[in-house]
Order: structure tokens, then sequence, then C-alpha cells
């Protein structure tokens, strides 16, 4: 023991295991400190009792000796941090040359093991950028497949490991599927098996066992994981179908079997969690599973499947010369609006297509229809209407062979469409009458009261909103709270709750789509330019009755003012609109409860009862 160690231990001024540790921390030796980081040892004063450390950002550190002991942690010459410290020029030179060897290093310094965070930390960004080292993981990865010392990991946080022996690579895949216990696990090592096949002799025994375990865990989990169980039936048939000349055992199952039990629905759904680079695959075993009427669901999957399962079996009809048979399909869902959006959207991505006869007015009804009854679903998916309004020439290319009177039915559809915004409404309008100028004329015509301008006072105005902001942000919501309430209850079908609650959800998109629409309309006034010289908005005009001779007081004001107790209504109302006009003397025939009365334009003067509006 240190001269000086031993006086301090046998003065009582050192703990005798501390004396262990100091023995080993001289000069010149690097440690690490769990708050300070990596340091190297300056120099030891027992006289003073103390060490002196250089740590990274912390230069001349002072700590006693007991604590330097106790909270030190020596480290070897070849640590990664000594490297990186000492030599970083090299340390980044050789991930250049060597990247399997920083690798190795690295994980020596972790004690055989370091996730990708922890090499991250050691490299970034003193020998490498984070751009580059991204790159780099990329290399170094694939250096570490050809060098049998390394276990890469499957998962992210799943840690690199270094073996004390090599192995093949293939013996690594072929382990790590026998580990999986997931079918997830097990989809995994099976894509790395057939990425990597190439690593197995032709014929290897194992490729034997690794197709009859695919087929033991699919069926498996074929009743409650069945995408997964498929996935697994649909890697092992890629093996077999390699270069490796290894055959499925007898009577394992097929991905035909699979399919069989699977109804309409559950097939779709199914085909639409497998992976995509699988979904062909599974598809070209439907004749297989369903014999000379396989078509008849392929079809079904054309038509209630998600986008990507659309697109593969419509693909897989027309190679096998159903297309007709597809088209007259895809021609009745569209006439009876039974089409999925899924398959809109599909058939209006590929308008230019094989089925482009069908790509016109009857499809833009059609998508316009299935927008409307998105509008009654609790979760909406809104990519059938982002691409009808987001593909600037979708909308022009459907009605590009339109008619007349097809044009003012798609207008009109699209004036009342629940489905849009006010300013959508008048973006698709928009689109069409730039291309068409003179439809102008028809639109206007078409839309009739619904074009034209609200007048209305401020105050009925903000009311308006207000009302709208109500039933936006705390009717419609509180609403879809009681649907899904209704729905924890059981059987839909006699499920009164239910019934109610989708119905009030009906009145309120109704109210709220004729809420935008009005809105939209709106033009707000004061009624400080109201002309008196004849009845008009804003005037509050007296009347005599030529059969009576009694007078009476209306006060014309706008479209949503109206107040019959104090003589107040709206300019739309019938009898405003047979007052609106008339002079001073002037004779009009005004309805009432009894009928209608003639009178006599008394006097036109600015309205008494104007709104008010107060601000806030």
């Amino acid at each position: 023991m240190n001269p000086e160690i031993q006086k301090a231990v046998e003065a009582g001024k050192l703990p005798r295991t501390a004396a262990a540790a100091l023995e080993k921390i001289n000069p010149g030796v690097f440690v690490t400190h769990k708050s300070w980081g990596f340091g190297k040892v300056d120099s030891v004063n027992f006289l003073l009792g103390q060490i002196t450390i250089d740590f990274t950002g912390k230069k001349g550190h002072a700590m006693q000796l007991q604590y330097a002991a106790e909270s030190l942690s020596v480290i070897p010459d070849d640590h990664v941090l000594v490297h990186r410290s000492e030599n970083p020029s090299g340390l980044r030179e050789r991930t250049g040359s060597d990247p399997a060897g920083v690798v190795r290093q690295i994980l020596k310094s972790f004690g055989g093991k370091a996730t990708l965070a922890q090499i991250t930390q050691m490299l970034v960004p003193e020998i490498l950028s984070e751009t580059d080292f991204k790159r780099w993981i990329t290399t170094a990865k694939n250096a570490l497949k050809k060098d049998g010392h390394f276990v890469i990991p499957l998962k992210k946080n799943d840690p690199f490991e270094l073996r004390e022996s090599a192995i093949s690579h293939a013996d690594e895949f072929f382990g790590a599927l026998q580990r999986a216990r997931q079918l997830r696990d097990q989809i995994a090592a099976l894509d790395l098996i057939l990425k990597n096949l190439s690593e197995f002799e032709v014929s290897d025994p194992r490729l034997a066992q690794i197709l009859a375990l695919t087929g033991q865990e699919a069926l498996k989990g074929q009743r409650l994981q069945p995408a997964d169980a498929l996935t697994l039936l649909l890697f092992r048939d890629e093996i077999v179908e390699s270069d490796r000349k290894v055959a499925a055992p007898e009577n394992a199952p097929t991905v035909a079997s699979f399919l069989i039990p699977f109804d309409r629905q559950m097939l779709a759904d199914v085909l639409d969690e497998i992976p995509a680079s699988k979904l062909r695959r599974a598809i070209a075993a439907l004749p297989e599973a369903f014999g000379e009427n396989w078509h008849l669901r392929a079809i079904d999957l054309v038509l209630r499947g998600s986008t990507r399962v659309v697109g593969e079996a419509a693909r897989f009809l027309q190679e096998k010369g159903f297309t007709e048979a597809l088209r007259n399909a895809l021609s009745q869902a569209i006439a009876e609006h039974s089409i999925s959006d899924k398959t809109l959207q599909w058939l209006a991505r590929e308008r230019s297509g094989e089925f482009r006869d069908l790509a016109g007015v009857r499809l833009l009804t059609a998508i316009i229809a299935a927008l409307e009854r998105q509008q009654l679903s609790e979760k909406r998916d809104r990519k059938l209407q982002d691409l009808l309004l987001g593909d600037k020439d979708l909308l022009l290319d459907l009605i590009d062979d339109a008619s007349p009177e097809e044009m003012r039915e798609v207008m009109r559809r699209i004036l009342l469409a629940t489905a849009f915004e006010e300013l959508n409404k008048r973006s698709l309008l928009g689109r069409i009458i730039r291309e068409y100028p003179d439809l102008q004329s028809m639109v206007s015509a078409d839309s009739g009261e619904s074009e034209e301008s609200l007048t209305v006072s401020w105050p009925s105005l903000e009311k308006r909103k207000a009302e709208y902001e109500d039933l936006v942000s705390k009717k419609i919501p509180e609403n879809v709270k009681e649907i899904s309430v209704a729905r924890s209850y059981g059987d839909l079908r006699e499920n009164f709750e239910y019934k109610a609650a989708k119905e009030m959800q009906r009145v309120l998109q109704r109210r709220r789509a004729e809420m935008e629409r009005d809105l939209g309309r709106a033009r707000g006034t004061d009624f400080s330019n109201t002309d008196t010289s004849k009845v008009g908005i804003g005037t509050q005009v007296t009347l005599r009755n030529v059969a009576t001779g009694s007078t009476e007081s209306y006060h014309i004001l706008g479209a949503w003012d109206g107040d019959p107790d104090r003589h107040i209504i709206s300019y739309q109302t019938a009898i405003a609109q047979a007052l609106i006009g008339s002079k001073p003397g002037d004779q009009a025939t005004i309805p009432t409860e009894s009928g209608e009365s003639t009178v006599v334009v008394v006097l036109v003067e600015l309205s008494s009862e104007i709104p008010v509006a107060v601000s806030q």
C-alpha cells in the first residue's frame, strides 16, 4: 500500500475500504463521476488530503480523499471516453475505416451491451454530427451483420450486444425466431430471415424447421389474431417460393384455408391489417379459397375495403379477366350510392385509367352523397372531402361531359350539401364558374333566395353568431357524448336512448348547416342610410285602414328582427313585402288574420325601434 495512504489509515483519517480505492487513483488515471462525468486525475496531495481532477468542463476540481475514493470510478485506457477525449481525430477516422471496431469498443466500455441512445451519446456531437451519425449507424450495422460477434436489436430500445465467440447469421436469425413468443415478434424475425435468405444454404434443414414452426404458430393465433397469423403464412410461402429449395410440411395450413371462414367484412378488415408487401399474395389466394365465385369476393373487397385493398383487388380482377364484372358492380354501387368512400377515393384518383367511363357526374354525385353520410358518423374520415377540395382538377374532370341539366343538378347539390362549410361551397362553385363563366346566371337562377344576401341588424347578427358558437362548441359535443353513452347500453336495435340521440344529431347538424348558410349571407347594418321618402328597411310606416279608418304602425327592420307585440316585423314578411316601395298616399293590400285589407300609407319615417349594438 502507498505509504502516505497507510499513514492516513493508521491515523484514523481514512477508512481501509477507501484506501483500497485510492490505490488505483493516481495522476494520469482516467475516471468518471456520476455528476461531473469524464475526467483525468491531475494530482494527489496527501498533505492537504485532496485530489485534483480535470473534468470535462470543470478543470482543476479538488476533492477530499475519502469522497474521491467513494465517488470516482476508474476506467481503462481503452475506454471509448478516453479515446474521445485524448484522440478525437483518431476516433473520428476509425468511424470511417472500422465502424464495427468502434461499436465493439463502445460495447466493451459499457460491459458488453449498449443501446442505440448510449452509442449516440458516445459519438454525438464530439465525433460525428447528428446527421452524419444517422448515416454512419446504417453503415455500421451492415458491418456488424458481416461479423458474427454482434447481436443487432430488432427493437429500437433493445441493446446491441457483443458475443464472446462468433456465430453465423443464419444461426442468429434462426435463434431470434425460436426465442420470439409474440406473433408480432415472430413476424419481425421472419422478415429478417427473408431479407437474408442468402445466409442459409440451399436445403438448409433449419428452413424446414422455420416453415413448420410458422404454420404451428399461425394456427395458434388464427382466432384471436387473424391478421398476424395470416401474415406468418404469407412470409412462410415466400420462403417456400425462394431458391432455397424447401417445402412446407404436409397438411400445413394454407393462406386459402385461413381466408375461407372470413365473412365479407372480416375479410376486408383482415386484409387491411397485413403488410402492404404481402397484400398481393393474400388476394391471389382468393380463387383457391372461394372456388369459381371467388371474383364476387374480390369485387366485394373493391366495394368495401381500405384504399390499398381496393386498388390491389381491382388490379387482380382485371388481370384475371373480370374487368367488365367489376365495372358493372362499380356502376351499380355508384347509382345506388352504396359505394364506400374508400372506393370513391380510388376511383377519383384512377379517373384517367381503365374505369374512366365511370368518372363523371354520377361519380361526383356519389361523392357528395358519401360526404353527407359521413356527417352522421361519429368517426368522420375527411380524406374524401380533402381529395375533392385539394385536387384542383378533380371536380372539373368529373363534370367535363356534363349536360346543362346535369350541371344545374351538380350546383344544386353542392349548394344544399350540409357536408361543406360555406367557404368550401363557394370554392367548389367558383372552380366551375371560372371554367364555364356562362354558368354564373345558372347559379343565380337556381339558388334564388339562398344566394341573396340577408340584411340584418348588428345586434341580431351578434346574437345569431352566439347561438352558432353555442351550437358547435356545446350542444353538438354534448350530443356526441350522449351517443357514446347510449351506445354502451347495448343492442342498438332496441336502444331508445341511442336512436333519440342519433335523431338529435341529425337535427343539430341540419341546424348547423342552416346557420352557416345564413351567416354566410348576412350583411349587418345600423340602418343609418335609410331612405324615408318611401317604405323600406329601417322605416316606420303608419297605415290607415280604408274600410274602418283605424290606423296602425309597423317598424320594418332586418331579416332576424321581429317582435309582434311592438309591431316590429322583418322585411321578409308578407306585410313588409306588400308595403316596401310605397310612398305616402299610396294604397296597398296587406294580409291579415281574416284575409286581406286595403290600407293607405299615411307617414314614412325613420324607425324609433332600430336596435342599438352594445359595445363589448
